[in-house]
């Protein structure tokens, strides 16, 4: 069970990585047009009016895409940012109690976040709602990924809980403050 979890958790970070070389691709690919534009204008007095269609809005839902299909691994790796001015100078066995509550307050607001988005992708899908660019696209398409992602942190978070109540130490124990000096 821990290496199918372990699995899900970095499939989903090499996913958004994915979706991250999207945006760079798209933007580059972008300004080399706008480039020949301008290079076009230049020589012959007027541009060639290239332009990949709606290419803001894609680079959007990628954006948001990799953002929520980081979360899970993110935070297993250590990688959100965690106050731990108080729980440190704490006794381990009062910190790991707060980090429990910690815990289960983020599980209920992942939760509660992946069941609304949940009944938005749903909406989206029933009311055929589509965006509104030159390329028009059904909503609940650029929708998924971000209920994916939640989805997705809501089981780290119930797995994160579970380590816990047995005793272990967080997974992202001593990793996040050592990312910088890598």
């Amino acid at each position: 069970m821990r290496r199918s979890l372990d699995t899900l958790y970095h499939a989903a970070g090499i996913i958004a990585a994915f979706f991250i070389l999207a945006i760079v691709a798209l933007v580059a690919a972008q300004v080399m047009l706008n480039l020949a534009d301008k290079i076009s204008a230049a020589l012959v007095g007027q541009g060639l009016g290239l332009t990949i269609p709606s290419y803001a809005d894609f680079t959007g839902f990628f954006l948001a895409a990799s953002s929520f299909l980081a979360l899970a691994y993110t935070l297993r790796v250590g990688g959100h940012i965690r106050v731990t001015l108080l729980t440190t100078r704490l006794p381990e066995r009062v910190q790991h109690g707060v980090e429990i509550i910690v815990v289960i307050i983020a599980l209920c607001m992942s939760a509660y976040a992946t069941f609304y988005v949940g009944l938005l992708v749903e909406e989206s899908h029933r009311f055929a709602d589509r965006s509104s660019g030159m390329i028009s696209v059904p909503l609940w398409i650029p929708q998924l990924p971000v209920l994916a992602g939640l989805a997705i942190l809501t089981i780290a978070l119930a797995d994160e809980l579970v380590s816990l109540l047995k005793g272990q130490k967080p997974s992202w124990d001593g990793k996040g403050e050592n990312l910088l000096s890598e």
